[in-house]
C-alpha cells in the first residue's frame, strides 16, 4: 500500500515516537504506518482525554441520582425515517457472525468456517501482550493480502478461496498502549488498532471488492461515536480513500450508548 502521494519513507519524521522492539516490528510498524498512527494519536489525543474525563463526571452525576435522557436536538432524527448509506455486498448478509482472537490459527479457521462474517477482536478475545498486539496486526495484514498461512504440528493451514468477511474490532477508547509512546505519553490503544488495520488493509480490501470494516465497542455516548467518525474522516483523507468507505458497526453495551 502506498503512502499519500509525494511522501517517501525517507522523508517521514518519527521524532517523538518510541515503539517497543519486537521480532516482527518492521513488518507492522513500517515508517509510513508508524507516522500514520502517530498522526492519529496527536490529532485526537486531547479529544479522547476530554471524553474520558466526561465519562467520570457523568458517572459521578449518575451516582447521586441523575437520570439519562435523550437530547432535544436529536428528536427529529429519532422520530424521522432514514437509513444508512448503502453497504458492500459482502456486508449485506450477516446472519451468521463469529468472533475470536487475532492469533494466526484461530483467524484461518474462523475465516474458513463458513460464517458470513468474522470479527477479529483486538480487545476482549485477545490478551493485549505486546507479542499478541504485533503478531495480531501482522496476521490481519496477511489476511487482507490472502497470505495468511501456518505450518504447525505437521499440518498446513491456509485460507480457502471463499472466506468470511473480515471485520476488525479495535480496543476501546479507555485503554492505553504503553508500548507505543508518542511525545512521551502512551498512545491510545484504539487508534493503534484502527490505524494499523486501516493502513495495511484498506486498499487490499477495496481491491478485492470488500472494504475496511470495523466494530466499535465500549462506547458510552454519542460524542464518543462522533469522535470515531472524525477519526474515520481524517484517516480516509490522509490516505486518499473516499469518505464513507469505512463501514462501522457500533456494539451497544451500555444504556448511555443507546
Amino acid at each position: 500500500m502506498e503512502y499519500p502521494d509525494g511522501i517517501e519513507s525517507t522523508s517521514i519524521d518519527l521524532t517523538g515516537v518510541e515503539v517497543t522492539d519486537h521480532p516482527h516490528l518492521a513488518e507492522v510498524f513500517t515508517p509510513e504506518a508508524t507516522a500514520f498512527v502517530a498522526d492519529l494519536v496527536r490529532t485526537f489525543r486531547d479529544q479522547r482525554i476530554e471524553l474520558l474525563r466526561a465519562r467520570r463526571e457523568r458517572q459521578d452525576r449518575l451516582d447521586v441520582g441523575a437520570r439519562p435522557h435523550f437530547l432535544p436536538e436529536t428528536a427529529e432524527i429519532r422520530s424521522g425515517t432514514w437509513t444508512v448509506a448503502p453497504v458492500s455486498k459482502d456486508l449485506l448478509d450477516r446472519r451468521v457472525e463469529i468472533t475470536g482472537p487475532t492469533s494466526r490459527k484461530m483467524m484461518i479457521n474462523a475465516l474458513n468456517s463458513g460464517a458470513k462474517v468474522f470479527m477479529a477482536d483486538c480487545e476482549d478475545a485477545t490478551s493485549p501482550t505486546w507479542d499478541n498486539v504485533v503478531d495480531g496486526h501482522r496476521n490481519l495484514r496477511d489476511a487482507h493480502r490472502r497470505e495468511l498461512i501456518l505450518e504447525q504440528g505437521g499440518k498446513h493451514y491456509r485460507l480457502n478461496e471463499e472466506i468470511a468477511t473480515l471485520v476488525v474490532r479495535p480496543r476501546g477508547w479507555h485503554l492505553p498502549e504503553r508500548h507505543v509512546q508518542v511525545d512521551g505519553r502512551p498512545a491510545a490503544a484504539s487508534l493503534i488498532d484502527f490505524g494499523l488495520a486501516f493502513f495495511h488493509g484498506a486498499r487490499e480490501a477495496l481491491d478485492r471488492g470488500s472494504g475496511p470494516y470495523f466494530y466499535l465497542a465500549k462506547l458510552e455516548g454519542h460524542l464518543e461515536a462522533r469522535l470515531w467518525n472524525d477519526v474515520f474522516c481524517h484517516a480516509q483523507d490522509s490516505l486518499g480513500v473516499p469518505r464513507g468507505t469505512i463501514k462501522a458497526t457500533v456494539l451497544i453495551e451500555t444504556i448511555l450508548a443507546a
